[in-house]
């Protein structure tokens, strides 16, 4: 059957059973590039938001495509009860409500970003309690200022953004409470500005969104800067479109306070002559602000269901109220796809639906799902949804909802094939064409991927790996990148892997030479790199936008007594891959003593697994995890372990969990250690200072000689004997080369909530007794406060769970052996770090990771106390 005809048959009611009867062949066809579905249906304009910055051309990615993704269901107001509540049951330490999003947050929409593509979601993406708004409204002045050079900023007739009061209530839109300014633009020189200056209430990383309206003479290429860090990153934003809402820019890293390398600039340099507009900037999700019943959810606007996103990012009541109040449950289901279609509505995709008219293509919604196999032991896997048999079997735009079928079944397919390459199991369930909100009212293809069982064990054992959630957002976004190309006839590349095995090598004049190693890809032949992007960071300034190089390694001199740091992406035509580990380096031209710091903390991990004849989940009390980076993803701590009570939801059932942790946010690992280390360090002149990954320690014939101290982080890496990925904290190699260096004078400095507790085997506590002159006593016995003595100071150090730095929530007791002596104390007066020194070596043991130390200025001190004793 050829396309036209198929077509043809895709529009009549009549052939919609024949059609979903027949669909493997079709689908067959489809996914070989055979078809493709928008036929000659096209968005070829200037995309929503530009990074102009960005250093590599993406030809083969998404560049100039929109999507919707959203993570499943959020906090929402029960109407009957009169209480906030998950929408899913507490299970295994989460709900599913939080479980998405950890998917689709930290992974699955930068990949797509990193492909080019424009990212829409209707639930607050950033994890960031603070929300800062600066508009042309407020009465502080200093905070919004406009420069008039040439074209004048003016008052504009449209209505804007205006915060009142901070609570909104239902019906009340703030995109309707406030004024916007605009300005004639300009070609030349003469460039009129607007600032936003917000003031910080602490450093961290927010989200950037701005604000605008679509006037008849809107441009295409409105200029924005975000200055973070004093660094200028430059954006276009297409302001015929997708106005009168919040327009996502991106993530950054900004300092405490006001400042003006803290700052978004709007100006009214354009190509095309016209109109710029400009409202309000917001940095931060910020906290939930939508009342319902006479309260707020009292938690962060991301843990919120999507009804209440839409209601403060300008949506009209119908949009996120279609029950007229009643029943946020429902609403916040219908929502999602609402605000899609609401965005995408007078587009080339959407073209009979009134909108802000952004050619939104494709909307995806994460999920998980209820099922669990009776014998504990087998995985139940994913299901796929669409839906054909609605409107027709017509889309908005006339082509087929059969598109959807073929998205729905590409993503449980790929889901199979990218798991069972890695964790070699994994099962699937069903594809359903059945009538479900989202993938019924979406007017573009659409799917639900219900990724996993949320109530089986073996399902969410994996699930909480992180590697297993990056397994599974990478083959999303690789079947979205082929769905949409394909549906275009377009070629597509798979964005490379992060590259490995990084290290800096600092010679006597002060060149640093820069190393990596390219990340194959089995899975995937076209992600390839044709280049890398170096981002360097100098001091206390923000990375900068990137220097793209087409080889493996990058030499550049540095400037005596600053600090700098690196982190590499690997890029291809198809886009970008995520950053490596952070790397430091900081040389002083009269400094006596070189410094090789090596990053052994690589560790991911979920919670400790439980997994017995009788038991089954996580014990948060004896490990919490390690996430990548922030996660918002745990509700408790699970209370039940009896595998008697599986399928059981509710108190007393197999998985059921606290919600004690609920809207709090858990900082992991964020592979950026050494640039703590050596900022500690640099402040003396004595000392020329660099760092590489533990990987790249083994694989390179270093010269460690040349090394007068080696510092070892090990934060808390350690095999614990559940995570697939192996995290031992001293391999046999790690052990070989550190027993070489020590034999020959070297001077150790090793820190880490594992380093001793890891050497369990009998050669493995041996060897650290000889090269440490100290022994692990069972932490059970360890009571800390957070404080420790030592070095004649006494400090705190992280060891609870928070969102600003990952916690050494078990730390290990280590007893000094012959010589040695105890350098520091828990409060409770066990030792918690071991030093020795002879005439030939000198070591420093910490049983807590130094980077956990609280204080910048403790952290200084402290490190140049060890440096003096083993040094001198």
């Amino acid at each position: 059957m050829n396309k036209k005809i198929l077509d043809k048959a895709y529009k009549a009611s009549f052939w919609c059973g024949l059609l979903l009867f027949s669909s493997t062949t079709a689908t067959a066809q489809y996914l070989d590039g055979d078809t493709h579905a928008w036929g000659s249906i096209e968005y070829n304009d200037d995309p929503w938001v530009f990074r102009v910055s960005r250093k590599n051309l993406i030809t083969d990615g998404l560049l100039n495509r929109h999507v919707a993704i959203w993570a499943s269901h959020g906090r929402y107001y029960d109407n009957d009860k009169g209480f906030w509540k998950w929408q899913r049951p507490y299970l295994f330490g989460t709900t599913e409500d939080l479980f998405t999003q950890t998917i689709v947050v930290p992974y699955l929409i930068p990949m797509l970003e990193n492909a080019g593509a424009v990212v829409f979601t209707p639930r607050e993406r950033d994890w960031q309690k603070n929300e800062i708004i600066v508009d042309n409204d407020d009465a502080t002045s200093s905070y919004y200022q406009e420069t008039n050079n040439g074209k004048k900023w003016q008052s504009c007739d449209s209505i804007g953004f205006r915060n009142v009061n901070g609570i909104l209530h239902d019906g009340e839109n703030p995109f309707q409470r406030g004024t916007v300014r605009q300005a004639k633009t300009s070609k030349k020189k003469k460039i009129s500005t607007v600032s936003y200056r917000p003031n910080f209430p602490e450093s961290g990383k927010y989200a950037v969104y701005v604000s605008y309206q679509t006037l008849p003479k809107s441009v295409k290429d409105a200029q924005y800067y975000v200055v973070h860090k004093g660094i200028r990153t430059e954006f276009t934003v297409n302001q015929t479109m997708g106005s009168g809402t919040w327009v996502y820019l991106g993530t950054f890293d900004f300092d405490k306070g006001y400042s003006d390398d803290n700052q978004v600039i709007v100006t009214n340099y354009s190509s095309h002559r016209g109109i710029v507009t400009t409202d309000a900037v917001r940095f931060g999700g910020g906290m939930g602000n939508i009342e319902r019943g006479g309260s707020i959810s009292g938690l962060p606007r991301c843990l919120e269901g999507a009804r209440y996103y839409a209601q403060w990012a300008g949506a009209p009541y119908s949009i996120y109220s279609g029950r007229h109040g009643s029943n946020d449950y429902a609403d916040d289901i219908n929502s999602r796809s609402l605000m899609t279609n609401w965005l995408a509505g007078g587009s080339v995709y959407v073209p009979s639906l009134n909108g802000k008219k952004v050619p939104i293509e494709l909307s995806l919604a994460v999920h998980s799902d209820a099922g669990y196999a009776p014998n504990g032991k087998d995985i139940t896997g994913s299901l796929a949804i669409c839906t054909t048999e609605f409107n027709d079997c017509v889309l908005n735009s006339g082509i087929s909802r059969m598109a959807s079928y073929d998205f729905a079944e590409a993503l449980l397919k790929n889901i199979k094939t990218d798991i069972i390459a890695r964790y070699h199991t994994w099962n699937n369930r069903y594809l359903w064409d059945r009538n479900y909100s989202e993938t019924r009212l979406p007017a573009v293809p659409s799917a639900i991927i219900e990724t996993l069982s949320h109530q089986s064990f073996p399902d969410v054992k994996l699930a909480q790996d992180p590697w297993f959630k990056f397994t599974i957002a990478r083959s999303i976004y690789k079947t979205i990148l082929r769905f949409i190309n394909s549906n275009h006839g377009k070629a597509y590349k798979i964005q490379p892997l992060p590259p490995k095995s990084f290290g800096i090598h600092l010679d006597d004049n002060g060149k640093a030479t820069l190393k990596w190693s390219e990340q194959i890809d089995l899975q995937e032949k076209t992600a390839v790199p044709s280049g890398y992007i170096v981002y360097t960071s100098i001091d206390n300034q923000g990375f900068d936008n990137g220097t793209y190089i087409n080889s493996s390694s990058m030499s550049l001199d540095l400037q005596p007594g600053l600090q700098y740091s690196f982190k590499i992406t690997a890029v291809n035509s198809g886009g970008e891959s995520f950053p490596s580990e952070t790397l430091s380096a900081t040389y002083n031209s009269l400094s006596p003593y070189k410094i090789l710091i090596v990053n052994n903390f690589h560790r991911l991990a979920s919670p400790q697994v439980v997994d017995n004849d009788k038991s089954q989940g996580f014990d948060f009390n004896k490990d919490e995890g390690v996430s990548f980076g922030l996660t918002a993803g745990w509700n408790g701590k699970q209370i039940c372990f009896d595998k008697r009570r599986m399928g059981i939801e509710g108190p007393g059932g197999l998985g059921y969990c606290g919600n004690e942790m609920a809207g709090q946010f858990i900082m992991g690992n964020t592979f950026d250690y050494p640039v703590e280390h050596i900022k500690a360090i640099k402040s003396n002149p004595n000392y020329s200072v660099t760092s590489c990954s533990v990987e790249y320690l083994l694989n390179h014939n270093i010269d460690l000689s040349r090394y007068n101290v080696i510092d070892i982080i090990c934060g808390q890496e350690k095999y614990d004997g559940y995570t697939p990925e192996y995290y031992k904290t001293f391999t046999p190699e790690l052990k070989s080369l550190i027993s070489q260096y020590q034999s020959k004078g070297g001077k150790l400095l090793v820190s880490g909530s594992y380093v001793g507790s890891d050497m369990s085997l009998q050669d493995d506590k041996e060897w650290f007794k000889n090269i440490f002159h100290a022994e692990p006593v069972a932490a059970d016995s360890l009571k800390s406060d957070g404080r420790i003595s030592g070095l004649g100071m006494s400090f705190n150090y992280y060891n609870t769970l928070n969102d600003k730095h990952y916690a050494s929530t078990h730390s290990d007791i280590l007893m000094p052996n012959g010589n040695a002596i105890c350098a520091m104390k828990y409060s409770d007066e066990n030792p918690a770090a071991v030093a020795f020194k002879d005439e030939k070596s000198s070591t420093f043991v910490m049983g807590f990771p130094f980077e956990c130390i609280k204080s910048d200025n403790d952290k200084k001190n402290i490190m140049q106390g060890i440096l003096n004793y083993l040094l001198h």
